[in-house]
């Protein structure tokens, strides 16, 4: 009996010196648990006389019922003051300002790209879309180009296989719309190109580029100046003015690249802002499209050009950085 009356009192003693519940579930384990210093005393009980073993039993019972009465008194001391440290660790200042949540904004290019859709939409042209992985046949067959032209040199575009490469300009689209799409039609198309070019202020392997087209009968240059001095007018403010100077792309004849004017971006000066035509009978005829009756124009303009000219950006590659203290700008 004086065994029990000793293990006892080691329980008590190591549940008072406890610190905090993990301590004390060390305790519960080492003094009740299976295999226990209180549980381990019923081992014994079979060598006592018959006589003195529910006694033994007895008191064993008693003494861990006092063991987990003091073990259930100090876990809920304990908790409270472990629940007290835990929530003044996580106490929060109602009264204190929040702090204002980060959030995206559109990359300046994306901000063009939507201004060009609203300004070629609104004028009733229909935006399509068509793959960056181009067919060969899209890309330079169906564009008037001659086998030996410089612009179907591998070192000038990224062949994928021999039938795919990545498209080198957005009219590759016009293929694949005049294949589905009888005339009349109005139709643009914005998206990345790429050509191998070496990286530098002006120059970039990937860059952004609009093309827009249309197919009626009577289409004359004078439409197409019309259509682009309206462009022009919508993207850079009223004061602008636009001027044809000749120029030759295999898919357009005759081919101008034109050049915008305002006093209030240029101080006056010709910047010149894209390439444009009317849609070459070559073309035109190879999608069965009878070019005495129907005639069309086209242009098309790097994207990068129109946020460089409207804003002075003086170098292309600070679009593609992902510098925030440049693209915060533009918010």
């Amino acid at each position: 009996m004086e065994q029990i009356t000793h293990v006892q009192n080691d329980a008590i003693a190591a549940i008072q010196a406890a610190k905090n519940t993990e301590e004390l579930r060390a305790v519960e384990l080492d003094f009740l648990g299976k295999n226990g210093k209180l549980s381990a005393l019923m081992k014994g009980i079979g060598a006592l006389p018959n006589d003195q073993k529910p006694l033994f039993g007895a008191k064993i019972n008693e003494a861990k019922n006092a063991v987990q009465s003091m073990l259930d008194a100090r876990v809920q001391d304990l908790k409270v003051g472990e629940l007290s440290k835990q929530f003044e660790a996580e106490r929060i200042d109602i009264t204190m300002p929040g702090r204002a949540p980060r959030y995206g904004r559109e990359h300046v290019l994306q901000q063009t790209t939507n201004k060009i859709k609203r300004v070629l939409g609104s004028m009733g042209f229909v935006y399509k879309e068509s793959p960056e992985l181009e067919d060969f046949k899209y890309n330079f067959d169906a564009l008037n180009y001659p086998p030996d032209h410089p612009a179907m040199d591998e070192q000038d575009t990224f062949y994928v296989t021999d039938d795919k490469v990545l498209r080198t300009q957005c009219t590759a689209l016009q293929g694949r719309v005049f294949e589905s799409t009888e005339p009349p039609l109005r139709v643009f198309t914005v998206g990345r190109t790429f050509r191998n070019e070496a990286v530098d202020r002006t120059h970039s392997h990937t860059f952004h580029q609009v093309d827009c087209f249309m197919i009626d009968r009577g289409i004359s240059m004078a439409h197409l100046k019309g259509t682009l001095g309206v462009f022009a007018k919508a993207m850079f403010g009223d004061e602008v003015k636009v001027r044809f100077r000749p120029d030759f792309f295999p898919f357009v004849e005759p081919g101008v690249d034109y050049a915008i004017s305002s006093p209030k971006l240029f101080n006056g000066r010709w910047v010149e802002l894209g390439g444009a035509g009317l849609i070459h009978p070559n073309i035109l005829e190879k999608y069965n499209i009878d070019s005495r009756e129907f005639s069309g124009f086209a242009f098309g303009l790097g994207v990068e050009r129109i946020p460089m000219m409207a804003y002075g950006v003086d170098d292309l590659r600070n679009f593609l950085e992902n510098d925030q203290r440049f693209l915060a700008q533009f918010a």
